[in-house]
């Protein structure tokens, strides 16, 4: 049973009475003073992460020019970046791991891919101005060919980052037992399980601390790149109904969201473009989300700690690529950053390639927004699919016309 509504902490927001703290001071809240009585001081609990978010991408609409240009169906490039043109005259979308078409990407190994569709999203955000270079084929409504100036912010009509796939509820650690580096999304990995890299907030991670998606959903508001944005749908590759704790806490990757918020009012801070040796251009996003404290379950949630949650060690040369499944041991978000883990009998140290000290300043962001009364909070208008919802990820395999009937 609630112990309060979202529409009742939404008026002590507005009234400066609601108590807020970070997903990190709600763990010694509840050691303190237990679940029961911390799910009746707490109001809300903020949460943060920052690391790499490779499915991420901003929508632009470029207003017409004079005379007009139908960039759809034609080619767009952003400082050399190219964008997805295939919608309307002026709408385009720039994908975070789009790269100049002369790169020489791993042509020579491994590639540095210096600069992609990241790096561009993250000047644009900060204000700088974008060289845009398009052609088309032209029409009679939309006579013009070609068109070479630059844009920035103000002279866009909207810009909005929709990323369908960001806050990976929780991920693999990734190692490699061969006897050669390799180079992959989660970082360089020394060979003979030299180093072990991951990827995760933990005790800040915002769908860790709501794990059945009861307060998240679609329509929550988020702290999104250093401005405001929504949960849009469960993002690509939702996946909630793998292995869990007995409290039901992921195992696994799990669950994802789909975001979507106005750029324009984002900042370079929060969103960042980066590169990946021997993988590829990508982008780190900053996202918080707050988390209601409805009763005294959604306390027991937002209290656990690193020590609580599970994540799978995997083989990143072999095992990963030829997609076999399953993983060499797990461990406890605990033991990655004391700096070193045990896979196999063998001490290996531990790497993150997220930002725990960026994922805590977002936390504590969205707490003074929230404070202040600037933020206040959602109801989802539908609950995501949860882990009794049935969902099984497919796979892409070379299938035969006859296997389709």
């Amino acid at each position: 049973m609630s112990l309060k509504t979202i529409a009742e902490i939404n008026e002590k927001i507005k009234k400066g009475k609601v108590v807020v703290v970070t997903a990190e001071e709600m763990i010694d809240v509840v050691k303190r003073n237990g679940t029961k009585k911390a799910a009746q001081q707490i109001d809300v609990v903020t949460t943060g992460t920052f690391g790499p978010m490779c499915s991420s991408g901003m929508f632009m609409n470029l207003g017409h020019s004079k005379p007009r240009i139908k960039i759809g169906g034609g080619r767009c490039y952003l400082n050399d970046v190219p964008a997805y043109t295939g919608i309307a005259a002026v709408d385009i979308y720039l994908g975070a791991t789009a790269m100049p078409e002369n790169d020489p990407r791993n042509t020579v190994y491994p590639g540095t891919f210096k600069y992609g569709g990241g790096h561009v999203i993250e000047e644009f955000v900060s204000g700088k101005a974008i060289r845009l270079e398009a052609t088309a084929y032209g029409t009679d409504c939309y006579p013009r060919k070609k068109i070479e100036t630059y844009i920035n912010k103000e002279t866009v009509n909207e810009a909005y980052i929709y990323s369908p796939r960001n806050s990976y509820q929780n991920y693999n650690v990734g190692v490699n037992v061969s006897n050669r580096v390799i180079h992959t999304y989660m970082g360089v990995l020394k060979p003979n399980l030299g180093s072990a890299n991951y990827s995760s907030a933990g005790q800040l991670s915002p769908l860790l601390k709501d794990p059945k998606y009861r307060t998240i959903g679609i329509g929550t508001r988020i702290f999104l790149g250093g401005g405001i944005g929504y949960v849009a749908w469960q993002g690509t590759q939702h996946s909630p109904c793998g292995p869990r704790t007995p409290e039901g806490l992921p195992k696994g990757g799990a669950g994802t969201l789909a975001v979507i918020g106005d750029a324009k009012g984002m900042s370079g801070d929060y969103l960042r473009g980066a590169s990946f040796l021997g993988y590829g251009a990508t982008m780190f996003v900053g996202l918080g989300i707050p988390i209601p404290v409805l009763d005294e379950e959604m306390a027991f949630f937002t209290s656990r700690a690193d020590d609580d949650f599970y994540a799978q060690v995997v083989d990143y040369s072999g095992d990963y690529p030829q997609r076999i499944p399953g993983s060499l041991c797990e461990v406890t978000y605990a033991q990655l950053k004391s700096g070193k883990i045990t896979v196999k009998g063998k001490e290996v140290p531990t790497f993150p390639i997220s930002s725990y000290s960026k994922a805590r300043e977002i936390a504590s962001a969205l707490k003074g927004w929230i404070e202040s009364g600037s933020f206040t909070l959602t109801s989802p208008v539908e609950q995501l699919p949860g882990p009794d919802s049935g969902i099984s990820l497919v796979t892409l395999d070379e299938r035969a016309p006859e296997e389709m009937q």
